[in-house]
């Protein structure tokens, strides 16, 4: 039997301290607390343990000689009414919330929920008590924190550049990297993943869930999984699927390999719900652990939950335990493993407290003035399924947010849809309708046009309807209204002129994406044509349709973007750190300027006019030593005469052009823009 001392209620978790562990759980209703030692496998439970200390609502107890390596987990006793909301079940073994390091997986059995399933509509009353413990996953002690060495390279919000990939997905099919490590975190090491980062120009590469998550049953049942990882376990500890090592240090090595090369690691989390699911899903953690203090419940009726999230749960992130859970996650990914920024997932069930959205939410205001925090970049997806569930532009100053309506908008206008060219326009100016207020600036807008959800950017002009059958949903899971064309030819094809017209596509969406204010966010494979095959829900396709596929990558592509992404960074012009409002500077240019095709600046009639779908606009650097940078644009099915805009103050010269047919650069004469395309022109001060 170990020894049992006092110990302290923080940290929480399990703390080695050289002679042995601390271990502190919170739990508010509980009436008792046993912490359950296991074997080296994980199979045979050793010894239980009952925390006797409790304060503040943690429990916890130091036990002498239990170092790294020992595995445990929870029994939590107290009182069973489910209609209360109360859904305590000592025969249920429970992980730490605060676990580093997981062993095994979820065994998936009717053990592991805390009722007994049966077809009677109240059976999750009815008490459970078969013992789960050899369906679970336990937690593992760990060894004090090892650091991330290298420097981080703090790239200033406005030259970000983000490449929102998936660990596995990225890495699965690359043939330089070695079969042994595909799929992990050292694999993103790789020198082959880091040079195409550096060939690219990308400056942060966005992780999808990289949390410990659970594998739907339902899925498996299918033979399909939860591929995206958008079910945590454990918000402490890592995917144990991607350490290829076993050893949590590859983690922050692949963080210092990235470093090294100059590209910040952003972490997408999910502490908007977790895995248990609804009052109907299984007891893993949190649910066993207090119910009423770490769930949403439906207002007047605990026994279900608030379902703000779609998945079954919403997290309850005004309760001070649970904004501390996610503080302290944040705080070790951002310290220990060095990650540089957080996207939040249905961030604004974060933001929810009893009368809906709050801007000002205690869990903001404590991201916001984190001395660790303050230094990440945070990116707020702006929704959930709740009331009020849009909410683009309403988040605090100091959080970015992914901008779904400049996807919607720059693909319609794309697509030849009329009367979209204001709407466009405002959208590629960084949204300043939404975000320019409280001295926010243009990164506060994420702009993207693809997305892990959704089409690919070679399915999106490939395809007019989703093709999600492999899903096993007979179609019917995944967005209907994708703003998609398929250049004439449903899916794949041997058509030169559309294979042409679909590339020529590509590269306006780049392009537009590049060259707009605000910050590109380009999902990976994009530069490489992967294709889901129309799929545009692959959250269960850890196979070939899910994965990036490197062999039918362009390199023309490839080269393509990364020549945008060149021209981003050597122009402050596209990538202000202020809005462009039109204001004049030293030489009498405004920082930014409108045209219709002939040159003249654009009227309310051109604005106005539904069939216009063409036009040009200057952005003018705030620096006097930049170069302004003159972008022509023609979203019509027909060739558009045109007029280079006449601004006496520059001379101008042909960057790049979409068609891969250069058109003349003198001011004033005229020329003709090719169907579906954009013309990229410098502007060089004109000495006097």
């Amino acid at each position: 039997m170990s020894t049992l001392k006092e110990g302290r209620p923080y940290p929480r978790g399990a703390h080695f301290d050289g002679k042995g562990t601390n271990f502190a759980l919170f739990s508010d209703h509980a009436s008792s607390v046993t912490l359950c030692l296991f074997d080296a496998q994980g199979e045979s439970e050793t010894e239980r343990v009952t925390l006797k200390e409790c304060t503040n609502g943690v429990w916890h107890g130091y036990l002498e000689g239990i170092k790294p390596g020992q595995l445990y987990g929870y029994r939590v006793d107290g009182v069973w009414a489910p209609a209360e909301g109360l859904r305590f079940n000592h025969n249920k073994l429970l992980l730490d919330p605060y676990a580093r390091k997981l062993s095994g997986q979820i065994k998936w059995d009717n053990a592991l929920f805390g009722y007994t399933i049966s077809d009677d509509p109240d059976a999750d009353l009815h008490m459970d008590e078969r013992d789960s413990a050899k369906f679970m996953p336990k937690a593992i002690v760990v060894k004090p924190d090892v650091l991330t060495k290298s420097p981080k390279p703090d790239i200033r919000w406005p030259k970000t550049i983000i490449y929102e990939a998936h660990v596995r997905g990225l890495t699965m099919q690359h043939p330089l990297i070695p079969n042994d490590i595909r799929g992990t975190f050292a694999a993103l090491s790789d020198s082959a993943i880091i040079s195409h980062l550096q060939r690219i120009g990308v400056t942060a590469i966005e992780l999808m869930p990289i949390h410990a998550f659970a594998q739907d049953r339902h899925l498996l049942d299918r033979n399909l999984s939860n591929y995206w990882g958008y079910n945590t376990l454990a918000y402490f500890a890592p995917e144990p699927s991607y350490l290829g090592s076993g050893a949590l240090e590859e983690i922050a090595k692949t963080v210092d390999a990235l470093h090294d090369a100059g590209i910040e690691v952003i972490l997408d989390v999910v502490y908007n719900h977790t895995c248990e699911g609804n009052h109907l899903g299984p007891t893993l953690c949190w649910k066993g652990i207090d119910n009423l203090s770490y769930y949403k419940e439906l207002p007047g009726n605990p026994r279900y939950y608030d379902n703000l999230t779609g998945c079954g749960n919403a997290l309850n992130t005004s309760h001070p335990k649970v904004m501390q859970m996610i503080m302290d996650s944040l705080r070790l990914w951002a310290s220990v493993y060095g990650v540089d920024g957080f996207r939040f997932d249905l961030a604004l069930t974060l933001g929810r407290n009893e009368n809906g959205f709050n801007r000002d939410h205690a869990l903001f205001h404590a991201m916001l003035q984190d001395p660790i925090l303050t230094r990440c970049k945070l990116i707020a997806e702006p929704w959930d399924v709740g009331p009020g569930g849009f909410q683009l532009g309403s988040f605090p100053p100091g959080f970015s947010e992914w901008n779904g309506d400049y996807r919607d908008v720059t693909r319609q206008f794309w697509a030849g849809k009329e009367g979209m060219l204001s709407r466009f326009a405002s959208r590629f100016a960084a949204s300043s309708d939404l975000f320019n207020d409280q001295h926010r600036r243009p990164w506060s807008s994420v702009n993207f046009i693809t997305a892990h959800d959704g089409f690919t950017l070679h399915d999106l002009v490939s395809y007019n309807e989703k093709h999600n059958e492999a899903n096993g949903e007979n179609n019917q899971d995944g967005a209907n209204d994708n703003h998609s064309w398929n250049c004439g030819h449903e899916g794949e094809t041997d058509q030169e002129d559309i294979l042409a017209l679909r590339a020529q596509q590509k590269r306006n969406f780049l392009t537009t994406l590049f060259l707009s204010q605000g910050i590109p966010m380009l999902l990976a494979g994009d530069e490489l044509n992967n294709s889901q095959q129309g799929n545009n829900n692959a959250y269960c396709q850890d196979n070939e349709i899910g994965w990036v596929n490197w062999e039918n990558a362009d390199d023309a592509l490839i080269d393509f973007v990364g020549e945008l992404a060149r021209l981003r960074k050597e122009h402050n012009a596209i990538s202000r750190a202020e809005f462009v409002t039109g204001k004049l500077n030293e030489h009498g240019n405004s920082d930014v300027a409108w045209f219709n095709v002939n040159g003249e600046p654009m009227s309310n009639e051109d604005w106005n006019d539904p069939c216009n779908k063409a036009m040009a606009v200057k952005f003018v650097p705030p620096d006097k030593t930049g170069h302004a940078i003159l972008v022509m644009l023609n979203a019509s099915h027909v060739t558009v005469p045109a007029r280079i805009p006449y601004c006496d103050s520059y001379d101008w010269k042909l960057l790049l052009d979409t068609p891969l047919k250069p058109i003349p650069n003198q001011q004033g004469e005229e020329l003709v823009l090719e169907p579906r395309s954009i013309y990229v022109y410098e502007g060089r001060l004109i000495s006097r």
